[in-house]
């Protein structure tokens, strides 16, 4: 935990997860592997694993705001600044950009293309 950083009660911050500049509501988890910089997070979140706020542009810090209920899966980024409503759900593997309605669901992120033979193409098999 780190400075400005306030957090509710019955909140589970788990194992290396870093909380920086950050208000944290009631009931919310996040359980491992997360950053969670400059946010507001509301109550009964749930931050999955690899969680990352991305709040830092190269020039200025930026907050995002987590509404209440809200779910962001495993392995997704929030890029700041960005609101995410009430009850919306981040789908695991997503890039955010943009604001997330209440009730949504958000996936960002492109369909998975395999190259055949790409390795040997490029002569990389030892």
């Amino acid at each position: 935990l780190r400075p400005n950083s306030r957090i509710g009660k019955h909140v589970k911050i788990g194992d290396f997860v870093e909380v920086k500049n950050s208000n944290i509501g009631d009931n919310s988890k996040a359980s491992h592997l997360s950053y969670i910089g400059d946010s507001d997070v509301g109550s009964d979140v749930n931050i999955g694993c690899g969680v990352v706020f991305v709040n830092y542009d190269g020039v200025s810090k930026h907050r995002s705001t987590v509404k209440d209920k809200a779910f962001i899966g495993c392995n997704a980024n929030l890029i700041s600044p960005v609101t995410i409503e009430e009850s919306a759900y981040i789908a695991a593997g997503s890039t955010i950009t943009d604001d997330v309605s209440a009730n949504s669901l958000a996936i960002a992120r492109e369909r998975q293309v395999e190259k055949k033979d790409w390795v040997l193409k490029r002569g990389l098999k030892k």
